[in-house]
C-alpha cells in the first residue's frame, strides 16, 4: 500500500473514532507524542492509578527521504477516573495520519531511528520545566452552555479553544517532515475541516482572530497554512480558503439575522440562507466521502468540484456584508445615527408601555422593505450572472413572503399586522376616531396611516404602487370599521406571495379599485353625503335663509348683549323653534355656539402664522389652522353676540372624513363673515329707517347749512349701504354659488370623484377658493375691510344719536311744541332727568351744527380713504393673485364715487 493509501486509511479510522465519540473536536485527537527518551523501566506517575499501566503499540515513522518505514514502539498511558457507575477515559494517540501500524520494536532502536531521521520535535530544546508542565497540567478543554438569546436557532455551545493554545505535546508533525503525498492528504483533510469552520492540524485561523468577538465572526476568520507546505500545493490551496472564510461569516450572519429585533423579513432571509448552508454541508460530506474512497481524489480535483459552491458562497458573503453595513454592525458607516429616527414610533412605543433601551435610539437596522430593496438592487447588478441571479431570486422570493402576507392583509382587509415596524405603512394607534370632533387638522385621516419616512427606499415593484397601497388599505379600513369587511376571513389562496409574481401589480390595482368603490358607495349611498353638503350650504352660507332672518329677529335682544352674557341655551331654543316647521333631515346636527375671538383676529392669526416659510402656499398654511377656542383677550371680551355667533355641525363616521373639523372651521369662517356683512347691512338700514321716521330728519329746515349736512349724511349712509350690499352680493352670488355648483358636479359625477381623497381634496379646494375670493386669506385686505366695517358700524350708531341733537341744532324745531311732544315720547317719565326733557334739547344751540358737521367730515373722510385703499388693493391682487377680486372692485367702484348732489353740496 502506498503512503497516500495508508494516510486515507488512518484518516478513515480517525473519523470513525470521532463519530463514535459523538462530537468532533476542533483539534483532532490524533497527535504525535514525542518524549525525550523511552525507558521501559520508568516509573509510573504518582497521579496514575493501577489502571493507568503503560501500554504499547507500534507505528511506522518515515526513515529519511527514501520512504522506508521502521517499526517504533509507542508508549501509551491511560488514566481512568472512577465515579459511581460511569468512567471517563482520556487517551493520547499517535498523530501521524498516514503512517501504517506495524509490530513492536525495541526502545533503543526507536531512539536511534529518531536521531538518524529529522525528529518530529527537537528533544534537546524541551526543558524540564516544560516537561513538568505537560505532565502536571493535562490538556482538558471544557465546553460551556451559553445563555438564551432572542435568536432561537443560534449556537448555545461556547467556542472551542484555538489551536495555538494546544500544548506542544499534542501538536502535529511539521509539514516539511512529510512527503508530498502525505502533505496533500493532510491538507485535503484540513481543508474539509476549514470548509466547515474548524481549524485543522496545518490550517488554522490567522493571528488576531477572536471568535468571542461578534464583529470578527461577522467579517469572517482568515485562514493560514502552516509553514513547510509545498509551494504548488500552497498556491492551489490558498484561494480555496476564501470559501471557508465566507462560510464562517455567512453562518454568523444567519445567527444575527434570527434575532427578534431584525424583523420577519430578515428572519425569512436568514432561514433561506440557512437552508442553503445545509446543502453546502451536504456537499462537503460528499467531498469527504470521495476523499476517503477514491484514490484519484487530489487537491486539484477538490478545487474543480468546489468552484460552483465557491461562487455561490461568495455572493452570499457579499450580500451578508452589505446587510451588516446597513445594520451598522461593522463600524464602517459614519453617518448621523439620528437621521432615520422616527419620533412618532418612539412616542408610540412609550404609549404602549415600552422603554428606550440603551442604544436602541442610535442603532440603525435595515429591516422590512429596505432589506428587500438591498436584494433587488443586487439582483439588478448581477442580472448578467445566471448563477447569482437564480440565487438572489430564490432569496428574494423566500424573504418577501412575510412582507407579502402583511401586504395582502392590508390590501384585502385593511389590517396591519406588523410587530417589528417593518411594513411600508405605519399606524398611529393613539389617533382614533373618538377625537374627530376636536381634530382641526384631519389627523385621523392624514396621520393615522402614513408611509414610513425612513423606509422611502423601497424595492422596485413596491415603489411604483406605494400610494395605491396606502389608499387601498385606508379606504378598506374605514369600511371595516363600519362593519363592511369581515376580518376573520383569510386572504385568498391565489393572492401573490412574492414580488416576482406576475399578478402582483394586478392584485394591488384590483384591491385599490374595490376599496375605493366600497367606500364611495358607503358615503354617497348609505350616508347620503350630497344631502349633507346641501344642508351645510343652507345653514352656513345662508341659502334660502328665511328661517335665519326670523331667528335673528327673535334673538335680536339676546345677540345685542356682550358675548360673555349671551344665553346660548335660549338661542338654541329659538333656533329649534324656527326650524320646527322646516322639513330638514339633519336639523338636529346643527347647534348654536359663541366663539371667543373676533373673526378678523382669528383670520389674521391664520394668515400670519409665525414661522411660515417664504413662498408657502395658503393651502399649506391652513393645514396648521389653530383651534377656534383660544384664550380670549380683553379686546375679545367686548364682542357682541352678533360678532361671536357661529354654528356647530356634527356628522357621524365615516362622513366626518369628508365633513371634518378642518372643513367645518372653514364653513364657520365664511358664515361669520357673511353674518357680519348682513349685520352691517341691518345697522345701516336701521339708520336709514331712523332718517325716514324721525321729525328732526324728515322736517325741512329753514337753515340751508343744516339741510346740506343732512344731505351729506344721507349720501354717506347710502354709500355705506351700497358697500355692505355689494360685498354680500359678491360673496354669495359671484363666489359661493358658482364654486358650489362646480363642486357638487364633481361629487355627483362618478367619473370625477374617482377616489375618496379626490372627493376630500375637492371639498377643501372649494372652501379654500371661497375663502380666498372673499378676501379672507389676505392680511392687507382683511385690515382694510375691518376698518371699513368698524367705520360703518360706528356711523350707523352715530346717525341714530344725531336724531336728538338735530332738535337743538335747528332753530325752527328748538322749543317747538311738536318737537317737545316728540321728545316727551322719546323720554318716558321714568327716564326723564329731573322729571323733564334735558335743557340742551329744549333750547337752540348754534354750535351743535358745527360739531356734527365736523364729525360727519371725519366719518366721510375715513370711509372714502379706506374704500379707496381697498379698491387699489383689489385691483392689484386681481391682477397678481385672484382674478375674481376684479368683479368686487367693479361692484364697489360706484360706492367710492361721489354723487353729483354731494359735489354740489361741497361747492355750496
Amino acid at each position: 500500500m502506498s503512503g497516500l493509501e495508508n494516510a486515507r486509511g488512518n484518516a478513515a479510522t480517525a473519523r470513525r473514532t470521532t463519530a463514535a465519540s459523538g462530537a468532533r473536536p476542533r483539534v483532532s485527537s490524533t497527535r504525535v507524542e514525542v518524549v525525550d527518551h523511552l525507558d521501559s523501566n520508568s516509573d509510573v506517575s504518582p497521579q496514575d492509578s493501577a489502571s493507568n499501566a503503560p501500554h504499547g503499540r507500534t507505528i511506522s515513522v518515515p526513515r529519511g527521504a527514501n520512504g522506508l518505514f521502521k517499526d517504533i514502539r509507542e508508549r501509551r498511558t491511560e488514566r481512568t477516573r472512577v465515579t459511581t457507575k460511569d468512567s471517563t477515559s482520556i487517551r493520547t494517540r499517535s498523530p501521524i495520519k498516514a503512517v501504517a501500524r506495524t509490530g513492536p520494536v525495541e526502545s533503543s532502536q526507536i531512539i536511534a531511528d529518531l536521531q538518524r531521521t529529522k525528529p518530529l520535535r527537537n528533544v534537546n530544546k524541551v526543558t524540564s520545566r516544560q516537561k513538568e508542565k505537560n505532565v502536571l497540567s493535562p490538556w482538558d478543554p471544557q465546553a460551556k452552555l451559553l445563555s438564551h438569546t432572542t435568536a432561537p436557532l443560534s449556537t448555545r455551545v461556547s467556542q472551542p479553544p484555538l489551536s495555538d493554545v494546544v500544548p506542544d505535546l499534542l501538536q502535529s508533525a511539521p509539514l516539511r517532515d512529510l512527503s508530498l503525498d502525505l502533505q496533500e492528504s493532510a491538507i485535503i483533510e484540513d481543508m474539509l475541516f476549514a470548509f466547515m469552520g474548524y481549524e485543522g492540524h496545518y490550517i488554522r485561523f490567522v493571528e488576531g482572530f477572536d471568535p468571542s468577538i461578534e464583529k470578527d465572526r461577522l467579517v469572517g476568520p482568515g485562514f493560514r497554512i502552516m509553514a513547510g507546505l509545498d509551494p504548488s500545493l500552497r498556491d492551489l490551496a490558498s484561494p480555496m480558503l476564501k470559501m471557508a472564510t465566507h462560510y464562517c461569516a455567512v453562518e454568523a450572519f444567519t445567527e444575527v439575522e434570527s434575532r427578534e429585533e431584525f424583523g420577519l423579513i430578515n428572519h425569512a432571509l436568514g432561514a433561506s440562507i440557512r437552508n442553503m448552508l445545509k446543502e453546502y454541508l451536504v456537499s462537503i460530506a460528499q467531498l469527504e466521502h470521495q476523499f476517503l474512497t477514491k484514490k484519484s481524489f487530489t487537491l486539484h480535483v477538490l478545487h474543480l468540484q468546489i468552484l460552483p459552491t465557491m461562487h455561490k458562497i461568495s455572493h452570499l458573503y457579499a450580500l451578508a456584508q452589505e446587510m451588516l453595513q446597513k445594520h451598522s454592525m461593522l463600524g464602517e458607516e459614519k453617518e448621523d445615527l439620528y437621521d432615520d429616527l422616527d419620533v412618532d414610533d418612539i412616542l408610540e412605543a412609550l404609549r404602549d408601555g415600552g422603554d428606550l433601551a440603551p442604544g436602541s435610539m442610535t442603532k440603525k437596522i435595515c429591516i422590512g422593505a429596505h432589506a428587500l430593496r438591498v436584494l433587488t438592487e443586487r439582483l439588478s447588478m448581477m442580472s448578467g450572472d445566471p448563477a447569482a441571479r437564480d440565487l438572489l431570486q430564490g432569496l428574494l422570493r423566500s424573504s418577501s413572503q412575510p412582507y407579502m402576507t402583511m401586504l395582502n392583509s392590508w390590501l384585502h382587509r385593511g389590517v396591519i399586522r406588523d410587530p417589528h415596524s417593518e411594513f411600508l405603512i405605519k399606524e398611529q394607534k393613539s389617533i382614533n376616531r373618538d377625537h374627530l370632533e376636536e381634530d382641526f387638522t384631519d389627523s385621523y385621516w392624514d396621520k393615522r396611516y402614513t408611509i414610513r419616512d425612513n423606509r422611502t427606499e423601497l424595492c422596485s415593484p413596491l415603489e411604483a404602487v406605494k400610494t395605491k397601497v396606502l389608499l387601498a388599505g385606508k379606504y378598506l379600513n374605514v369600511v371595516r370599521e363600519c362593519g363592511g369587511v369581515d376580518v376573520s376571513t383569510e386572504v385568498q389562496d391565489d393572492a401573490p406571495r412574492s414580488f416576482d409574481d406576475p399578478n402582483f401589480l394586478q392584485n394591488v390595482n384590483i384591491a385599490y379599485a374595490h376599496a375605493n368603490s366600497s367606500l364611495l358607495n358607503l358615503l354617497l349611498t348609505t350616508y347620503d353625503l350630497p344631502a349633507r353638503l346641501r344642508s351645510m350650504k343652507r345653514y352656513f352660507f345662508l341659502d334660502q335663509a328665511d328661517f335665519f332672518s326670523y331667528f335673528l329677529y327673535l334673538g335680536d335682544s339676546e345677540l345685542k348683549k356682550n358675548a360673555r352674557f349671551v344665553n346660548v341655551g335660549k338661542l338654541q331654543s329659538l333656533f329649534d323653534l324656527v326650524l320646527s316647521t322646516a322639513v330638514e333631515p339633519y336639523k338636529e346636527d346643527v347647534k348654536v355656539n359663541m366663539n371667543e375671538q373676533y373673526l378678523t383676529k382669528f383670520l389674521m392669526s391664520v394668515v400670519n402664522v409665525k414661522g411660515m416659510e417664504k413662498g408657502e402656499e395658503i393651502e399649506e398654511m391652513k393645514e396648521r389652522l389653530p383651534a377656534p377656542s383660544t384664550v380670549p383677550t380683553e379686546e375679545d371680551n367686548k364682542m357682541t353676540g352678533f360678532e361671536a355667533l357661529e354654528f356647530k355641525y356634527s356628522v357621524p363616521f365615516p362622513v366626518s372624513l369628508v365633513i371634518s373639523s378642518k372643513t367645518v372651521v372653514r364653513y364657520q369662517m365664511l358664515f361669520r363673515y357673511l353674518l357680519s356683512l348682513r349685520h352691517l347691512e341691518g345697522l345701516v338700514i336701521s339708520s336709514w329707517e331712523e332718517q325716514n321716521k324721525v321729525m328732526s330728519w324728515t322736517q325741512r329746515s329753514s337753515d340751508r347749512k343744516l339741510e346740506i349736512w343732512k344731505r351729506k349724511a344721507w349720501i354717506l349712509r347710502g354709500r355705506m349701504l351700497n358697500y355692505a350690499q355689494q360685498s354680500m352680493y359678491y360673496c354669495t352670488s359671484e363666489v359661493i354659488d358658482p364654486n358650489w355648483h362646480k363642486f357638487m358636479a364633481k361629487v355627483e359625477d362618478n367619473n370625477t370623484a374617482t377616489t375618496i381623497d379626490n372627493l376630500m381634496n375637492n371639498h377643501v379646494d372649494f372652501l379654500d377658493t371661497c375663502l380666498k375670493e372673499c378676501m379672507l386669506t389676505n392680511a392687507r385686505l382683511l385690515r382694510i375691510h375691518s376698518k371699513l366695517v368698524t367705520c360703518c358700524t360706528m356711523y350707523a350708531s352715530w346717525v341714530i344719536s344725531c336724531s336728538r341733537k338735530l332738535f337743538s341744532a335747528d332753530a325752527s324745531l328748538a322749543g317747538n311744541p311738536n318737537s317737545l311732544e316728540y321728545l316727551a315720547a322719546q323720554y318716558p317719565p321714568p327716564s326723564r332727568p329731573h322729571g323733564g326733557i334735558p335743557e340742551r334739547l329744549r333750547s337752540y344751540d348754534p354750535e351743535a351744527l358745527g360739531v356734527m358737521n365736523e364729525m360727519l367730515a371725519k366719518y366721510e373722510g375715513n370711509f372714502h380713504r379706506h374704500l379707496t385703499l381697498l379698491l387699489e388693493a383689489l385691483d392689484y391682487f386681481a391682477a397678481t393673485e385672484t382674478p375674481a377680486l376684479g368683479r368686487l372692485c367693479a361692484c364697489l367702484s360706484m360706492a367710492s364715487e361721489k354723487l353729483p348732489g354731494e359735489r354740489s353740496s361741497e361747492g355750496t
